[in-house]
């Protein structure tokens, strides 16, 4: 299909925010209370506003109060105040409790559904002015002639496996704007392609980042106590290894379950998703959840790299907000405050200098840099284990982040060791786990994610015999590994060899893939808009 022969609509904006999580949604809400003239457009690839939403989710409230005080008079439909902490260190058999890091102290602070706050935040931009169009997944930036982010395109809509036009083709419009905001959430797509264009990881280290897999269980009266947040590190990784796990007791019998792993590990045979499983099934949880009902499941990727590994925020003609730039801070495990904050400044930006010159080092002098500039030690610390993780976690506080040094990153991709190189522990993966969902495809139902089965697959493989040859033999195949969803799987080519196939129809956008690849040869692409998971209560 040639581009040059097809025909868009143009839509003309002052300002165009990519994405509608909290970031772009908060931009577009300060826009229009500061400018209410301008011309302020949300495009979201998700079916509706919230579809794709995900994180813990543990929320700061200060941003938002500033932003939208009169949100806590209708509060999401889960909203809890966060009454008590736990923190603990996990053995197969054992948890030990041990005093709460003054950094995940929650006080003040509430549990909320990032799928139920979004569309409360749409409501009150739409009521404001702002244009949001659901199931428009921009697919790529426009640049204009002197090299300036002029908008996005929409990506087609009724394309054939191969690519063509089919009987229901329509070409995506043009969404052209005077300033773009991307906002799109952790290793957005465009994003991606902008860093590289423009160069703005040119000062920073690579970006790292952790896989968040959650769900939300209904359980039998009198075992929630809502408000209590529990977190624990341990098993079932090894000291070596970076994870966590999370449990958030909500209102109505409900709790929130979820485990987050670092991208960043050594073991070609590691598996988030069935380290997670065994999480749930520990003589501390286990308890909890049995007898209960498995209601939704989701994961997604987290930008943890936290300060040295924020790129430029800004481009000509564009900026970035939110997880797109990196902004969670990692070690209070949040990142909804960061995007509303990050969102709100941008907003304060532009109405003040129309353009994006200057906002970098704005975000960077502003409460949420600086927030990120006294952590930025803690996780790079954790390479070198849990335990001297733990004790630098420590002096970190004690000295406000003062440390006269600053801890570098690594690409993740390139953590990864080779089949021979290095000795898995046995993590007895096989063993009997008793709680739903027993495997990935059960775990997808869950998630409620379609995708047109006679669209292209959005999960580009430059090179799929590296898949069957060099990758088999030197890494095992660790997308087989590290996809929560089964997505990749080698089968029999009917040859006595093996082929990838890609199922992506699976797909949950959680993006590991286009990270964890050792050889950086998957790409994520946005399918045709409204594809993928929902999230309405995650």
């Amino acid at each position: 299909m040639s581009e040059a022969n097809i025909e868009r609509d143009q839509m003309e904006y002052d300002v165009v925010i990519v994405g509608g999580g909290p970031a772009g949604l908060s931009c577009a809400i300060r826009l229009k209370q500061l400018k209410p003239d301008l011309n302020v457009c949300v495009l979201e690839k998700g079916a509706a506003i919230g579809a794709h939403s995900l994180s813990g989710c543990v929320m700061e409230p200060a941003p938002l109060d500033k932003l939208l005080p009169e949100w806590r008079d209708t509060p999401p439909g889960i909203c809890v105040p966060a009454k008590r902490d736990e923190f603990s260190i996990l053995t197969a058999k054992r948890a030990y409790r041990f005093l709460t890091p003054p950094q995940m102290h929650n006080h003040g602070n509430f549990i909320i559904s990032l799928g139920m706050l979004t569309p409360y935040m749409a409501q009150r931009a739409e009521a404001l002015g702002v244009d949001i169009f659901a199931g428009f997944a921009a697919s790529k930036a426009l640049i204009d002639e002197a090299g300036s982010v002029a908008g996005v395109q929409i990506g087609d809509m009724g394309l054939d496996k191969s690519g063509e036009p089919g009987p229901n083709f329509a070409p995506g419009p043009e969404v052209r704007a005077k300033l773009t905001v991307f906002a799109e959430g952790a290793r957005g797509s465009i994003t991606k392609t902008l860093i590289e264009r423009f160069k703005l990881d040119a000062d920073s280290c690579p970006q790292t980042y952790g896989l968040g897999i959650k769900e939300l269980w209904q359980l039998p009266a009198g075992r929630v106590e809502p408000g209590l947040i529990q977190h624990s590190v341990g098993w079932p990784m090894d000291s070596g290894t970076y994870g966590g796990s999370f449990l958030y007791h909500l209102s109505e019998n409900r709790v929130y379950v979820g485990y987050v792993a670092g991208l960043d590990y050594k073991d070609p045979r590691f598996k988030p998703f069935e380290a997670f499983q065994q999480f749930k099934n520990h003589p501390s949880v286990k308890p909890l959840l049995e007898g209960g009902e498995l209601v939704s499941y989701g994961a997604r990727t987290i930008a943890a790299g936290g300060w040295q590994s924020l790129p430029q925020l800004e481009m000509p003609g564009a900026l970035l907000a939110g997880d797109s730039g990196g902004l969670v801070n990692l070690p209070k495990i949040k990142g909804v405050h960061q995007a509303i904050r990050s969102g709100t400044l941008a907003a304060e930006h532009i109405a003040e200098t129309s353009g994006s010159k200057g906002f970098d080092a704005r975000w960077r002098a502003s409460p949420g840099g600086q927030e990120l500039k006294k952590v930025r030690n803690f996780k790079p610390a954790f390479k070198r284990g849990l335990w001297f993780g733990l004790m630098n976690g420590g002096f970190e506080t004690v000295t406000a982040g003062r440390a006269p040094w600053t801890l570098k990153n690594q690409a993740d991709y390139k953590q990864l060791k080779r089949l021979d190189a290095y000795v898995s522990p046995d993590r007895h993966w096989q063993a009997e786990r008793e709680l739903k969902p027993r495997d990935r495809l059960a775990a997808v139902y869950f998630a409620s994610t379609t995708h047109e089965e006679s669209q292209p697959a959005h999960l580009k493989v430059r090179d799929t015999s590296i898949c069957a040859d060099q990758c088999a033999k030197e890494f095992g195949n660790p997308c087989q590994n590290f996809c929560p969803a089964s997505v990749y799987e080698m089968v029999e080519d009917g040859e006595g060899k093996k082929r990838l196939q890609i199922n992506a129809a699976n797909c949950v956008h959680c993006k590991a893939c286009d990270i964890k690849d050792p050889y950086g040869i998957i790409t994520w692409t946005t399918p045709e808009g409204g594809s993928g998971p929902n999230y309405p209560n995650l």
